[in-house]
């Protein structure tokens, strides 16, 4: 990696009218109380208003290397698409929620796949509307279903301008039969300790080894902020998991994920080591992940690796199967050791 690479970052627990630049809307979006909530929060930043979210021709003209600028600027609208995704993980089904995009901006993150440079936050406030549509597909269920409504943006982030989960979590909690679900790369988890939840949200916080925190999931929460905000919610009474994702096979990969294996164990609480589970993702990566962060991040680690990675669908890459059977290999006995009370759901 080159070491002379660093990120300052903004202040994640200070995450206020600072962090953005400008404000694209909807005007349509104004007609709700969320949104007019924004309005007035953000009354000392520019008001641009757009006919769709999805189409914003000055940012989508804008080049790659103006990606850090573009992550400054906050889109309010309406979600208008609300379908569903089977899934066989830790959900039932991918939900299509309250945002998309994100704040952070990671050098691998699958979001830029789908919006490429476009991938910042957008905030949707007819949330009455999309969890009324959850509520309904949970009661006519034949059994009780599992929802993963963070599969679009980071719950927690949002959270910190929205309150949006605490809307989300004490009425599934009083409606829903069966489980809500999201993961975070963010610690800010204290309004939601005290909620009513019920046991029906299970939270997940996703992990990395320090150095790649700091390199390259840039303007997230540190290692040690995460575990401290996993083990609070477990306190809190809340289903918890660990998500180790994505493993980034460096040069030096088992000396990064040995040490971050090590620090959980001396870190995470005893109840998340008897009650939560792990789930492993292996990184993917794009030629749009590339192109993004040449231009923007030109100092930046280099994630793409030609010799340990084939291609994967259309533009997208992998590593290759030896040596992904090499790190589940790894992980799994080092996981064993160490946290041997967490079973890991899968690894893909």
């Amino acid at each position: 990696m080159d070491r002379n690479f660093d990120f300052t970052g903004f202040d994640s627990t200070r995450f206020d009218t600072m962090s953005f630049d400008a404000v694209y809307y909807e005007p349509a979006a104004l007609d709700y109380e969320l949104g007019k909530m924004l309005r007035v929060k953000y009354a000392d930043l520019p008001w641009l208003p757009i006919e769709n979210h999805n189409r914003i021709p000055e940012l989508t003209a804008a080049a790659n290397r103006d990606f850090p600028k573009l992550k400054r600027h906050l889109i309010v609208g309406l979600r208008k698409t609300h379908k569903y995704m089977p899934n066989h993980k830790v959900s039932d089904w991918l939900v299509p929620y309250t945002s998309s995009g994100c704040r952070a901006m990671c050098l691998y993150c699958y979001l830029v796949c789908n919006y490429n440079k476009c991938s910042y936050l957008r905030l949707f406030v007819n949330r009455r509307q999309m969890l009324d549509r959850l509520l309904k597909k949970d009661a006519g269920s034949l059994v009780p279903q599992t929802f993963e409504i963070g599969s679009n943006s980071d719950l927690v982030l949002e959270n910190t301008i929205t309150d949006n989960l605490h809307y989300t979590i004490e009425r599934f909690a009083r409606e829903g039969r069966g489980n809500l679900t999201f993961p975070t790369k963010f610690h800010m988890v204290g309004p939601l300790l005290s909620l009513d939840h019920r046991g029906k949200t299970i939270f997940r916080m996703s992990v990395n080894p320090r150095e790649i925190i700091r390199r390259i999931e840039l303007g997230t929460s540190p290692l040690d902020l995460r575990i401290r905000g996993l083990n609070d919610m477990a306190a809190a009474g809340y289903p918890v998991g660990l998500l180790i994702a994505p493993v980034i096979l460096l040069p030096d990969w088992q000396r990064l994920y040995g040490e971050l294996i090590e620090q959980l164990a001396d870190e995470l609480s005893e109840k998340v080591k008897q009650e939560g589970f792990i789930e492993i993702i292996l990184m993917t990566y794009s030629f749009v992940h590339d192109a993004i962060n040449t231009e923007a991040f030109p100092n930046a680690v280099k994630l793409l690796n030609r010799e340990a990675m084939t291609g994967r669908g259309r533009g997208k890459y992998c590593y290759r199967n030896e040596l992904r059977g090499e790190a589940e290999a790894f992980l799994r006995e080092k996981l064993a050791r160490r946290l041997g009370t967490m079973p890991i759901l899968y690894i893909s």
